[in-house]
């Protein structure tokens, strides 16, 4: 799977996210995704994930094999 399909996919259900995307293995379905989104705010770590994962629902049964996630608000990048 492409990265900027991931991306789309991301950024639909989460239209203010900034989205860095490693191919981890070269192979197109062992992702890293660097997602920084207000929309974080005052959600714990897993609730976090689960928004993305619910985002990449369909391709994780399938084109993706493994997805490594970092998801942080804007204020802890700045940190």
């Amino acid at each position: 799977m492409k990265a900027e399909d991931i991306v789309a996919r991301i950024r639909a259900a989460l239209p203010d996210a900034v989205v860095e995307m490693q191919d981890l293995t070269g192979t197109a379905d062992h992702w890293k995704a660097s997602i920084v989104s207000g929309r974080f705010a005052g959600k714990s770590l897993i609730d976090r994930h689960r928004m993305v994962m619910a985002a990449l629902a369909d391709e994780l049964k399938g084109p993706i094999h493994a997805l490594t996630l970092e998801v942080k608000t804007p204020e802890e990048t700045e940190r």
